[in-house]
Protein backbone atom coordinates (compact mmCIF):
# COMPACT_ATOMS: atom_id res chain seq x y z
CA UNK A 1 0.00 0.00 0.00
CA UNK A 2 1.54 3.26 -0.98
CA UNK A 3 1.18 6.21 1.62
CA UNK A 4 -0.06 9.63 0.12
CA UNK A 5 1.62 12.78 0.99
CA UNK A 6 0.20 15.80 2.19
CA UNK A 7 2.32 18.91 0.88
CA UNK A 8 3.41 20.87 4.28
CA UNK A 9 1.27 24.24 4.09
CA UNK A 10 3.72 25.98 6.90
CA UNK A 11 5.40 28.98 7.23
CA UNK A 12 8.65 29.76 8.08
CA UNK A 13 7.44 32.13 10.90
CA UNK A 14 4.93 29.61 12.45
CA UNK A 15 7.31 26.81 12.10
CA UNK A 16 10.01 28.95 14.49
CA UNK A 17 7.50 30.59 16.66
CA UNK A 18 6.40 26.80 17.13
CA UNK A 19 9.86 26.36 19.33
CA UNK A 20 10.20 27.82 22.68
CA UNK A 21 12.43 30.73 22.90
CA UNK A 22 14.66 29.35 25.82
CA UNK A 23 15.65 26.98 22.88
CA UNK A 24 17.86 29.25 21.37
CA UNK A 25 19.78 30.57 24.19
CA UNK A 26 23.69 29.57 24.17
CA UNK A 27 26.18 29.56 26.29
CA UNK A 28 30.08 28.51 25.69
CA UNK A 29 30.64 27.18 29.36
CA UNK A 30 27.67 24.71 29.36
CA UNK A 31 28.76 23.55 25.64
CA UNK A 32 32.56 23.42 26.98
CA UNK A 33 31.46 20.88 29.71
CA UNK A 34 30.07 18.66 26.63
CA UNK A 35 33.45 19.07 25.04
CA UNK A 36 35.19 18.13 28.06
CA UNK A 37 33.37 15.23 28.90
CA UNK A 38 33.95 13.52 25.38
CA UNK A 39 38.20 14.55 25.87
CA UNK A 40 37.58 12.81 29.55
CA UNK A 41 35.94 9.62 28.34
CA UNK A 42 38.66 9.41 25.19
CA UNK A 43 41.40 9.84 27.81
CA UNK A 44 39.89 7.35 29.91
CA UNK A 45 39.94 4.79 26.94
CA UNK A 46 43.21 5.44 26.20
CA UNK A 47 44.30 5.07 30.11
CA UNK A 48 42.34 2.13 29.55
CA UNK A 49 44.59 0.93 26.74
CA UNK A 50 47.46 0.92 28.33
CA UNK A 51 46.65 -1.99 30.71
CA UNK A 52 45.46 -4.23 27.39
CA UNK A 53 48.58 -5.84 26.87
CA UNK A 54 49.20 -7.05 30.85
CA UNK A 55 45.31 -8.15 30.62
CA UNK A 56 46.82 -10.19 27.43
CA UNK A 57 49.36 -11.80 29.17
CA UNK A 58 47.37 -13.03 32.15
CA UNK A 59 44.58 -14.57 29.83
CA UNK A 60 46.58 -17.86 28.90
CA UNK A 61 47.37 -19.24 26.28
CA UNK A 62 48.05 -18.25 22.88
CA UNK A 63 44.82 -18.65 21.34
CA UNK A 64 42.92 -17.26 24.43
CA UNK A 65 45.22 -14.36 24.70
CA UNK A 66 45.00 -13.44 20.97
CA UNK A 67 40.80 -13.79 21.73
CA UNK A 68 41.20 -11.89 24.55
CA UNK A 69 43.93 -9.06 22.80
CA UNK A 70 41.36 -8.73 19.71
CA UNK A 71 38.57 -7.94 22.15
CA UNK A 72 39.99 -5.39 24.16
CA UNK A 73 41.26 -3.39 21.28
CA UNK A 74 38.11 -3.76 19.33
CA UNK A 75 36.13 -2.58 22.28
CA UNK A 76 38.40 0.11 22.53
CA UNK A 77 38.58 1.34 18.72
CA UNK A 78 34.95 1.05 18.47
CA UNK A 79 34.23 3.41 21.81
CA UNK A 80 36.86 5.65 20.92
CA UNK A 81 35.18 6.10 17.70
CA UNK A 82 31.57 6.78 19.14
CA UNK A 83 33.80 9.23 21.33
CA UNK A 84 35.15 11.32 18.52
CA UNK A 85 32.36 11.24 16.80
CA UNK A 86 30.82 13.12 19.93
CA UNK A 87 33.63 15.62 19.60
CA UNK A 88 33.20 16.23 15.91
CA UNK A 89 29.21 16.54 16.58
CA UNK A 90 30.22 19.52 18.99
CA UNK A 91 32.36 21.30 16.43
CA UNK A 92 29.86 21.07 14.01
CA UNK A 93 27.72 23.00 16.26
CA UNK A 94 30.84 25.49 16.03
CA UNK A 95 30.11 25.66 12.38
CA UNK A 96 26.67 26.73 13.12
CA UNK A 97 28.06 28.90 15.75
CA UNK A 98 25.27 27.11 18.28
CA UNK A 99 28.05 26.63 20.24
CA UNK A 100 28.61 29.96 21.06
CA UNK A 101 27.32 33.83 21.47
CA UNK A 102 30.87 34.69 20.21
CA UNK A 103 31.88 34.26 16.76
CA UNK A 104 35.31 33.49 17.55
CA UNK A 105 34.47 30.90 20.51
CA UNK A 106 32.51 29.20 17.94
CA UNK A 107 35.80 29.23 15.13
CA UNK A 108 38.43 28.99 17.30
CA UNK A 109 37.13 25.73 19.15
CA UNK A 110 35.56 24.46 16.01
CA UNK A 111 39.29 24.63 13.98
CA UNK A 112 40.57 23.27 16.68
CA UNK A 113 37.90 19.92 16.85
CA UNK A 114 37.40 19.79 13.19
CA UNK A 115 40.68 19.99 12.32
CA UNK A 116 42.15 17.09 14.52
CA UNK A 117 39.51 15.13 13.19
CA UNK A 118 40.82 15.57 9.84
CA UNK A 119 37.82 18.02 8.65
CA UNK A 120 38.50 21.13 7.21
CA UNK A 121 36.49 23.50 9.08
CA UNK A 122 36.27 26.81 6.95
CA UNK A 123 35.84 24.50 3.44
CA UNK A 124 32.96 22.02 5.35
CA UNK A 125 31.10 24.96 6.87
CA UNK A 126 30.90 26.97 3.63
CA UNK A 127 29.24 23.71 1.77
CA UNK A 128 27.72 22.52 4.97
CA UNK A 129 25.61 26.03 4.87
CA UNK A 130 24.73 25.52 1.30
CA UNK A 131 23.12 22.20 2.68
CA UNK A 132 20.90 23.65 5.00
CA UNK A 133 19.93 26.52 2.65
CA UNK A 134 19.01 24.22 0.01
CA UNK A 135 18.05 20.88 2.10
CA UNK A 136 15.60 18.62 0.13
CA UNK A 137 15.97 20.47 -3.44
CA UNK A 138 17.17 18.22 -5.95
CA UNK A 139 19.90 21.01 -7.33
CA UNK A 140 20.44 23.26 -4.45
CA UNK A 141 21.41 20.00 -1.47
CA UNK A 142 24.82 19.44 -1.11
CA UNK A 143 25.29 15.84 0.19
CA UNK A 144 23.50 12.50 -0.63
CA UNK A 145 22.14 14.29 -3.15
CA UNK A 146 19.68 11.27 -5.00
CA UNK A 147 20.71 9.81 -8.10
CA UNK A 148 17.67 10.43 -11.15
CA UNK A 149 16.55 7.27 -13.17
CA UNK A 150 18.59 8.79 -16.22
CA UNK A 151 21.85 8.85 -14.11
CA UNK A 152 21.42 5.53 -12.60
CA UNK A 153 21.56 2.19 -15.79
CA UNK A 154 17.68 1.98 -15.15
CA UNK A 155 17.76 3.91 -18.49
CA UNK A 156 15.72 6.93 -19.50
CA UNK A 157 12.09 7.06 -19.79
CA UNK A 158 9.67 8.35 -21.91
CA UNK A 159 7.64 10.64 -19.51
CA UNK A 160 4.93 11.63 -21.74
CA UNK A 161 4.15 7.94 -22.99
CA UNK A 162 5.56 5.89 -19.97
CA UNK A 163 2.86 3.85 -18.06
CA UNK A 164 1.17 5.80 -14.99
CA UNK A 165 1.91 3.16 -12.76
CA UNK A 166 5.57 2.88 -13.93
CA UNK A 167 6.22 6.52 -13.00
CA UNK A 168 4.48 6.66 -9.60
CA UNK A 169 6.06 3.60 -8.58
CA UNK A 170 2.40 2.11 -7.57
CA UNK A 171 1.78 -1.39 -9.31
CA UNK A 172 4.66 -1.68 -11.26
CA UNK A 173 4.71 -4.35 -13.97
CA UNK A 174 6.53 -7.61 -13.62
CA UNK A 175 8.16 -7.40 -16.04
CA UNK A 176 9.39 -3.99 -15.73
CA UNK A 177 10.22 -4.48 -11.84
CA UNK A 178 12.40 -7.72 -12.88
CA UNK A 179 14.16 -5.67 -15.55
CA UNK A 180 15.49 -2.71 -13.19
CA UNK A 181 16.27 -5.49 -10.94
CA UNK A 182 19.12 -7.40 -13.23
CA UNK A 183 20.16 -3.98 -14.30
CA UNK A 184 20.48 -2.30 -10.86
CA UNK A 185 21.86 -5.48 -9.24
CA UNK A 186 19.27 -5.98 -5.97
CA UNK A 187 21.35 -8.58 -5.03
CA UNK A 188 21.56 -8.84 -0.85
CA UNK A 189 25.19 -10.08 -1.16
CA UNK A 190 26.01 -6.69 -3.68
CA UNK A 191 24.30 -4.22 -1.83
CA UNK A 192 25.69 -5.44 1.72
CA UNK A 193 29.00 -5.01 -0.50
CA UNK A 194 28.34 -1.38 -1.74
CA UNK A 195 27.08 -0.10 2.07
CA UNK A 196 30.13 -1.62 3.33
CA UNK A 197 32.31 0.42 0.99
CA UNK A 198 30.22 3.67 1.54
CA UNK A 199 30.72 3.68 5.24
CA UNK A 200 34.50 2.65 5.41
CA UNK A 201 35.39 5.25 2.86
CA UNK A 202 32.43 7.48 2.14
CA UNK A 203 33.11 10.72 4.52
CA UNK A 204 36.78 10.91 2.75
CA UNK A 205 35.86 10.92 -0.63
CA UNK A 206 33.12 13.06 0.17
CA UNK A 207 35.93 15.80 0.53
CA UNK A 208 37.96 14.80 -1.47
CA UNK A 209 36.36 14.22 -4.39
CA UNK A 210 32.33 15.27 -3.76
CA UNK A 211 31.24 11.47 -3.83
CA UNK A 212 27.35 11.96 -3.47
CA UNK A 213 27.50 15.58 -3.46
CA UNK A 214 25.62 18.39 -5.51
CA UNK A 215 26.94 17.71 -9.64
CA UNK A 216 30.22 20.06 -9.74
CA UNK A 217 32.64 19.70 -11.89
CA UNK A 218 34.82 16.59 -11.77
CA UNK A 219 37.42 16.85 -9.33
CA UNK A 220 35.56 19.41 -7.19
CA UNK A 221 37.19 18.90 -3.51
CA UNK A 222 36.97 20.89 0.10
CA UNK A 223 40.82 20.92 -0.46
CA UNK A 224 40.77 23.15 -3.62
CA UNK A 225 40.35 26.83 -3.17
CA UNK A 226 38.98 27.43 -6.97
CA UNK A 227 36.39 24.23 -6.31
CA UNK A 228 33.00 25.36 -7.71
CA UNK A 229 31.64 24.98 -4.35
CA UNK A 230 33.88 28.15 -2.98
CA UNK A 231 33.12 32.19 -4.18
CA UNK A 232 36.48 33.97 -4.58
CA UNK A 233 35.94 35.30 -1.29
CA UNK A 234 36.38 32.02 0.44
CA UNK A 235 39.95 31.23 -0.25
CA UNK A 236 41.41 32.25 2.45
CA UNK A 237 39.59 30.14 4.67
CA UNK A 238 39.85 27.37 2.47
CA UNK A 239 43.92 27.43 2.33
CA UNK A 240 43.83 28.24 6.05
CA UNK A 241 41.61 24.68 6.39
CA UNK A 242 44.29 22.81 4.51
CA UNK A 243 46.81 24.50 6.54
CA UNK A 244 44.91 22.84 9.75
CA UNK A 245 45.14 19.40 8.19
CA UNK A 246 48.48 19.45 6.95
CA UNK A 247 49.54 20.38 10.79
CA UNK A 248 47.72 17.63 11.94
CA UNK A 249 49.27 15.02 9.55
CA UNK A 250 52.58 16.20 10.54
CA UNK A 251 51.67 15.85 14.19
CA UNK A 252 50.57 12.08 13.38
CA UNK A 253 53.88 11.88 11.31
CA UNK A 254 56.09 13.03 14.14
CA UNK A 255 54.20 11.03 16.93
CA UNK A 256 54.64 7.81 14.39
CA UNK A 257 58.61 8.33 14.53
CA UNK A 258 58.94 9.29 17.94
CA UNK A 259 56.95 6.47 19.36
CA UNK A 260 56.17 4.36 16.57
CA UNK A 261 53.53 4.19 13.67
CA UNK A 262 51.70 0.96 14.90
CA UNK A 263 50.70 3.46 17.82
CA UNK A 264 49.39 5.98 15.70
CA UNK A 265 47.24 3.24 13.74
CA UNK A 266 45.76 1.67 16.62
CA UNK A 267 45.00 4.99 19.25
CA UNK A 268 44.23 7.76 15.73
CA UNK A 269 44.20 5.72 12.53
CA UNK A 270 41.31 2.96 13.22
CA UNK A 271 39.25 5.24 15.72
CA UNK A 272 39.31 7.92 12.74
CA UNK A 273 37.81 4.85 10.29
CA UNK A 274 35.19 4.32 12.84
CA UNK A 275 34.27 8.09 13.03
CA UNK A 276 33.81 7.76 9.04
CA UNK A 277 31.78 5.19 9.63
CA UNK A 278 29.57 6.91 12.04
CA UNK A 279 29.91 10.09 9.96
CA UNK A 280 28.15 8.53 6.81
CA UNK A 281 25.32 6.16 8.53
CA UNK A 282 24.55 8.77 10.79
CA UNK A 283 24.21 11.18 8.22
CA UNK A 284 22.83 9.04 5.31
CA UNK A 285 19.89 8.11 7.62
CA UNK A 286 19.31 11.65 8.36
CA UNK A 287 18.32 12.33 4.89
CA UNK A 288 17.29 9.37 3.50
CA UNK A 289 14.35 7.34 3.41
CA UNK A 290 11.48 6.35 1.27
CA UNK A 291 9.27 8.47 3.42
CA UNK A 292 11.07 11.15 2.93
CA UNK A 293 10.31 13.59 -0.32
CA UNK A 294 12.73 15.99 -2.36
CA UNK A 295 11.47 19.05 -4.41
CA UNK A 296 12.56 20.53 -7.65
CA UNK A 297 11.86 24.43 -8.18
CA UNK A 298 8.25 24.08 -8.55
CA UNK A 299 7.32 23.39 -4.41
CA UNK A 300 10.13 24.13 -2.83
CA UNK A 301 10.67 26.36 -0.29
CA UNK A 302 13.27 26.45 2.90
CA UNK A 303 10.53 25.48 5.63
CA UNK A 304 9.36 22.00 3.39
CA UNK A 305 13.56 21.72 2.74
CA UNK A 306 13.66 21.36 6.68
CA UNK A 307 11.19 18.71 6.68
CA UNK A 308 13.03 16.60 4.23
CA UNK A 309 15.18 15.10 7.40
CA UNK A 310 13.88 11.96 9.39
CA UNK A 311 14.93 11.81 13.08
CA UNK A 312 16.23 8.58 14.71
CA UNK A 313 17.50 6.73 17.87
CA UNK A 314 20.69 6.19 17.68
CA UNK A 315 21.55 2.81 20.11
CA UNK A 316 19.73 4.68 23.00
CA UNK A 317 21.69 6.60 25.97
CA UNK A 318 25.02 6.12 23.10
CA UNK A 319 23.24 8.84 20.94
CA UNK A 320 21.68 10.95 23.81
CA UNK A 321 24.58 11.15 25.71
CA UNK A 322 27.71 10.69 23.44
CA UNK A 323 26.39 11.67 20.10
CA UNK A 324 24.51 13.98 21.79
CA UNK A 325 21.28 13.81 20.15
CA UNK A 326 22.49 14.29 16.37
CA UNK A 327 19.92 11.59 15.30
CA UNK A 328 17.17 12.29 17.29
CA UNK A 329 16.73 16.04 17.33
CA UNK A 330 17.77 16.77 13.54
CA UNK A 331 14.78 17.87 12.21
CA UNK A 332 15.27 20.92 14.59
CA UNK A 333 18.41 20.93 13.87
CA UNK A 334 17.35 21.82 9.84
CA UNK A 335 14.79 24.11 11.56
CA UNK A 336 17.61 26.61 13.48
CA UNK A 337 20.39 25.21 13.01
CA UNK A 338 22.07 27.90 16.27
CA UNK A 339 20.01 25.90 18.49
CA UNK A 340 23.00 24.01 20.91
CA UNK A 341 22.30 20.07 21.20
CA UNK A 342 21.40 20.49 24.63
CA UNK A 343 18.50 22.63 24.16
CA UNK A 344 17.32 21.13 20.64
CA UNK A 345 15.44 18.05 22.61
CA UNK A 346 12.91 20.96 24.06
CA UNK A 347 12.71 21.85 20.59
CA UNK A 348 12.17 18.75 18.79
CA UNK A 349 9.23 17.89 21.79
CA UNK A 350 7.47 21.36 20.75
CA UNK A 351 8.04 20.52 16.63
CA UNK A 352 6.88 17.15 16.91
CA UNK A 353 3.62 18.55 18.31
CA UNK A 354 2.94 20.67 16.23
CA UNK A 355 3.90 19.22 13.31
CA UNK A 356 2.20 16.30 13.95
CA UNK A 357 1.77 14.01 10.50
CA UNK A 358 4.69 15.89 8.92
CA UNK A 359 7.53 15.14 11.71
CA UNK A 360 9.43 12.26 10.20
CA UNK A 361 10.56 10.02 12.87
CA UNK A 362 11.38 5.81 13.06
CA UNK A 363 12.35 3.99 16.28
CA UNK A 364 13.64 1.27 14.01
CA UNK A 365 16.86 -0.55 15.05
CA UNK A 366 19.59 1.58 13.15
CA UNK A 367 21.35 -0.67 11.58
CA UNK A 368 18.29 -2.49 10.48
CA UNK A 369 17.44 1.25 8.94
CA UNK A 370 20.58 1.75 7.28
CA UNK A 371 20.50 -1.61 5.55
CA UNK A 372 16.87 -1.49 4.51
CA UNK A 373 17.34 2.50 3.48
CA UNK A 374 20.46 1.42 1.46
CA UNK A 375 18.70 -1.13 -0.27
CA UNK A 376 15.04 0.92 -0.92
CA UNK A 377 16.37 4.55 -1.87
CA UNK A 378 18.15 4.05 -5.29
CA UNK A 379 16.51 6.69 -7.66
CA UNK A 380 14.01 9.38 -8.24
CA UNK A 381 12.58 10.32 -11.49
CA UNK A 382 13.93 13.09 -13.68
CA UNK A 383 10.72 14.60 -13.70
CA UNK A 384 8.49 16.28 -11.49
CA UNK A 385 8.14 18.82 -8.53
CA UNK A 386 8.05 16.30 -5.34
CA UNK A 387 9.85 12.75 -5.92
CA UNK A 388 10.31 10.01 -3.77
CA UNK A 389 12.32 7.50 -4.06
CA UNK A 390 12.22 4.22 -5.47
CA UNK A 391 13.78 0.39 -4.73
CA UNK A 392 15.96 -1.01 -7.49
CA UNK A 393 12.28 -2.57 -8.73
CA UNK A 394 10.88 1.00 -9.27
CA UNK A 395 8.83 0.57 -6.65
CA UNK A 396 8.00 3.99 -4.44
CA UNK A 397 5.84 3.66 -0.59
CA UNK A 398 4.64 7.07 -0.80
CA UNK A 399 3.52 9.40 -3.36
CA UNK A 400 2.43 13.34 -3.64
CA UNK A 401 -1.47 13.76 -4.08
CA UNK A 402 -1.97 15.36 -7.61
CA UNK A 403 -3.89 17.91 -7.23
CA UNK A 404 -1.97 19.75 -4.80
CA UNK A 405 -1.61 22.83 -6.37
CA UNK A 406 -1.81 25.40 -3.70
CA UNK A 407 1.56 27.32 -2.72
CA UNK A 408 2.48 28.59 0.68
CA UNK A 409 4.89 32.19 0.86
CA UNK A 410 7.23 32.80 4.00
CA UNK A 411 4.78 35.57 4.74
CA UNK A 412 2.12 32.68 5.07
CA UNK A 413 -0.52 33.89 2.21
CA UNK A 414 -1.28 30.80 0.11
CA UNK A 415 -0.75 31.56 -3.94
CA UNK A 416 -2.79 30.11 -6.37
Amino acid sequence: MVEKFTLPQITIKDLIGAIPKECFQRSAIKSSRYVLQNVLLSGLLIKGSVYIPYLTQLSGGYYTSSVVSSALWSFFWFAQGLSFTGLWVLAHECGHYAYSNRKYINNMVGFILHSILLVPYYSWKISHAKHHAGIGHMNKDQVFVPQTRSETRALTLDYENADENVVTGVDVPEEEQLRLSEVLEDAPLVVLLNLLIQQLVGWPLYLLMNVSGQRYPKWTSHFNPYAAIFDTRHFGQVVLSDVGIAGVLLGLFVWGQQRGFREVVFHYLIPYLWVNCWLVSVTFLQHTDPSVPRYRDGLWNFQRGALCTIDRVFMGPVGTYILHGICETHIAHHVCSKIPHYNAWKATDALKTYLGPHYNYSDENFFVSLYKTYRDCVFVEDQGDIVFYKDSRGRASRMAELKQTQEVSDSGVELQ
